[in-house]
């Protein structure tokens, strides 16, 4: 696989997220650990189906440790995210959670045989300013707290540090998600009954965005994911990631639940221009 294709295929995660915001509102009144626990299911079963065709060999072959950090890394993303929420459900609060992507971008420096530019990095800092446009106009629910907002900051880290550390693990098959999914799935149901209080979805339609976001969102991007960080252009994809609260923005616009704005164009330009330079900087490198 080229380091192209692999790039085009992380990229198909970033897609999969921009629908997340839509289908999760399409799910209420499901509370988050328990939505987190059925499509994270539904994830898992869907890498059983795939891995069949490979043989279930090939996740016998795979290190606990592997398994530790992955369902750490999926799992204690989710966790630190929902958390921050509950504590803290301000456009600030989701500021900092969407930090990751530029981190992906600075930490891809420490890694051997990558070199990072400076348009790299300066592309993720406007990209973010882009993203920042987005999110801080949309505006907050409540008044935040300072440890929501510290705990956003570590689900950042949290969320860069395993995409970065998955380029480590480029030997490791990306059947091994398949056992992150699972086990991220009954952590998550273990959290929803100590803290939350079951609710069903109320009818079809929100089932079937349950089924959707374990399809897509909360289940195939991560394999997909997966493959772009272990063989494509990582810093490329990080500043690609921008693209998500844009994109996620324009399906609710597409769906009705949010209206136009200038502040969705200046966003485009922004995010669009940091990629550009992100990518113009990758060429220069091959």
């Amino acid at each position: 696989m080229t380091k192209t294709k692999a790039t085009l295929i992380g990229f198909t995660a970033v897609l999969m997220w921009s629908l997340l915001a839509l289908f999760t509102i399409g799910s209420a009144p499901v509370p988050p650990f328990q939505l987190n626990a059925l499509c994270f299911a539904v994830g898992g079963l869907l890498g059983l189906m795939w891995t069949a065709r490979r043989g279930f060999v090939v996740l016998r072959e795979v290190s606990w440790k592997v398994y530790a950090f992955g369902t750490l890394g999926l799992f204690g993303y989710h966790y630190l995210y929902f958390t921050a929420f509950r504590l803290s459900p301000t456009a600030e609060t989701g500021l900092i959670a969407y930090l990751w992507p530029l981190f992906i971008v600075l930490f891809s420096g420490l890694l051997p045989g990558e070199r990072l530019r400076a348009p790299h990095v300066i592309g993720a800092l406007i990209a973010f300013a882009g993203a920042a446009v987005i999110v801080l106009t949309r505006g907050g629910e409540a008044e935040g707290s300072v440890r929501g907002l510290v705990l956003a900051f570590l689900c950042a880290l949290t969320w860069a540090g395993y995409s970065v550390l998955s380029r480590r693990l480029g030997a490791v098959p990306t059947e091994s998600v398949t056992v992150f999914c699972l086990a991220t799935a009954a952590l998550s149901a273990a959290a929803h009954l100590s803290l939350e209080e079951t609710v069903w979805p109320a009818d079809a339609s929100g089932w079937a965005a349950v089924l959707a976001l374990g399809i897509g969102p909360v289940g195939a991007a991560f394999f997909t994911w997966d493959i772009g960080m272990k063989r494509g252009d990582i810093q490329l994809l990080g500043v690609a990631s921008y693209a998500a609260p844009l994109l996620s923005t324009l399906a609710l616009i597409g769906a009705g639940i949010a209206s136009p704005s200038w502040s969705i164009a200046i966003a485009a330009v922004l995010i669009a221009g940091g990629a550009a330079l992100a990518a113009r900087a990758s060429a220069r490198v091959t």
